[in-house]
């Protein structure tokens, strides 16, 4: 079975990228970041969903970008968006440089387990505006991955995977919930509780229960005040 690392936020989308993985055969190592984000029980969400999926590893790598904040999701002195506006700008729940830090550190451990794959649930039709959600953004990252790494030098191209990327969210949940997915473990929320309940007011939110709602799935998404 060929190897792949896996990027595993603990949401909606990366479980199902998950499970995508694991049905087209490929070994899932599972890599989550502990980047200082106020939805913290969301690695906590990614710890269960690799148990479920049965991931052969799962790695939890700990970066602190609180130092530089920028964000909504680092800085707790800028206020998370709930007013269901689509921002006129890239939305101040963006982390900059997120995704390009995140397919490093793939990158990294994809090359000392000589494994030529990496899967990320990036979406560039149900998702928030961010500028590393772009397919012309995976392009170039892929091709930097094999110009700058021993394994692309010598031949063993490396493939960003990004399943989800023209599917709506509607199509997202009805390709994890074939697969096997429990959408209950995750956490989506931008401001989840330590308990892992979502505030259900968050873009991220709104835009989780408007698929499960076009979906026509009863939405297992624990929120604050209704348990």
């Amino acid at each position: 079975m060929k190897k792949a690392v896996v990027l595993l936020s603990g949401g909606l989308d990366s479980a199902t990228v998950l499970a995508i993985a694991r049905n087209q055969g490929f070994q899932c190592y599972a890599l989550s970041v502990d980047y200082g984000q106020r939805h913290r029980s969301e690695l906590e969400a990614a710890r269960k969903v690799t148990q479920s999926l049965d991931s052969q590893a799962h790695q939890v790598i700990k970066l602190d970008l609180t130092a530089f904040g920028g964000s909504a999701l680092t800085d707790r002195s800028i206020e998370i968006p709930i007013s269901g506006e689509r921002a006129a700008n890239i939305p101040v729940t963006y982390v900059p440089a997120r995704n390009t830090i995140m397919l490093s550190l793939a990158l990294a451990w994809a090359e000392t387990l000589d494994c030529q794959d990496i899967f990320i649930g990036v979406n560039a039709v149900d998702y928030s505006g961010y500028p590393d959600c772009r397919p012309e953004y995976i392009a170039a990252f892929e091709q930097m991955a094999n110009l700058a790494t021993k394994a692309g030098i010598e031949g063993k191209k490396l493939t960003i995977h990004t399943p989800l990327m023209h599917l709506s969210k509607r199509e997202i949940i009805q390709a994890g919930i074939a697969l096997g997915v429990d959408f209950s473990l995750t956490v989506s929320c931008y401001q989840a509780d330590e308990a892992g309940r979502a505030c259900g007011v968050c873009d991220s939110c709104r835009i989780r229960k408007a698929g499960f709602a076009a979906a026509s799935i009863v939405d297992p998404t624990r929120y604050r005040g209704a348990d």
